[in-house]
């Protein structure tokens, strides 16, 4: 997307394997390795501290659970950047989402953060194949400069205030996702799926409203949207997890079968903390925290559920 629009794009790479291998081939050697990269417009590093000199716009797209390791090793100035999280989990060391992380940690303000919102799968992306991004940003500047980014002809851009909101709606689809999965591998079918998914909307709602307070409508495409195809692809990596344990995988072997990281997972636990923290009832993300957390029957848990459903 950005390679599409922009003279330059300063990748930072997790070592010099994959620095080499991008260089010499022209693709990732790991992940999305059809997609072939233009390396006149790449300017590849594992210097987290070259990338951020170098560049007014940061985007951030590591797993949540490595961001904190990364980002510890930036020592450049960072003010007047501006930090785009592509992230869809929660940072496990300060158990919070991203934009409180960067902001209690590093001193980056909500005026020089944005969230990218789907529904937009990377897969499609990769294919071009037409999707919508949201961009969140209290900015209209930030938001201006960040459209104009990331639009091209395969990507259409929308941009919303609700930074927070955003942020945690992308983490809570990805827990609601695990849910559909099991439910799938448990063979129930799509009539439940439906009344599934229409229940954990509502959830998600209830959880924004208790956690930051703003004018929001749900049913838009950054919310319902990204519940929709996270719940439903086959590209998702949290429903393809509650796939496997629907089907009779243990957590653990789940989790470890899979090549990426689903957010899902890290996600519930400190969802589930905070819900109770806020004595609110979500009979989806209890569920999927008893049998991600507390070892609890799948079959039976859901038989539970499907009585606080309607």
């Amino acid at each position: 997307m950005l390679v599409e629009n922009c003279k330059v794009v300063h990748w930072c790479v997790r070592n010099e394997y994959v620095k080499g291998a991008i260089e010499q081939r022209g693709h990732n050697p790991t992940y999305l390795t059809a997609v072939n990269f233009n390396l006149k417009n790449l300017k590849l590093t594992t210097d987290i501290n070259e990338l951020v000199s170098a560049c007014e716009v940061i985007v951030l797209a590591t797993p949540s659970i490595y961001l904190s390791d990364t980002m510890e090793k930036m020592t450049v100035d960072s003010t007047n950047k501006i930090f785009v999280s592509a992230i869809k989990g929660i940072i496990p060391k300060v158990n919070d989402v991203v934009a409180h992380y960067l902001r209690d940690e590093f001193k980056i303000g909500f005026r020089n953060q944005a969230v990218i919102a789907g529904p937009c799968h990377a897969e499609e992306v990769a294919m071009e194949r037409l999707s919508y991004l949201t961009v969140a940003t209290v900015e209209e500047e930030v938001s201006t400069k960040l459209v104009n980014i990331f639009n091209s002809d395969f990507i259409k851009m929308h941009s919303s205030k609700d930074l927070l909101g955003n942020e945690y709606s992308a983490i809570l689809k990805n827990i609601f996702a695990i849910g559909a999965g099991i439910a799938s591998g448990l063979g129930y079918g799509d009539n439940f799926t439906a009344v599934f998914v229409s229940n954990a909307i509502r959830e998600m709602e209830t959880f924004l409203e208790a956690i930051y307070e703003a004018p929001r409508d749900v049913n838009e495409s950054a919310y319902l949207g990204d519940l929709l195809v996270t719940a439903y692809s086959l590209f998702s990596r949290n429903r393809n997890l509650g796939n496997l344990i629907g089907k009779g995988y243990t957590v653990k072997s789940a989790i470890q079968s899979m090549n990426m990281v689903a957010e899902g997972y890290y996600a519930a636990d400190s969802i589930y903390k905070t819900s109770k923290e806020k004595g609110l009832k979500l009979p989806i993300v209890d569920t999927i925290y008893s049998i991600l957390y507390e070892g609890k029957n799948a079959e039976k848990q859901f038989k539970k559920l499907t009585a606080k459903l309607d």
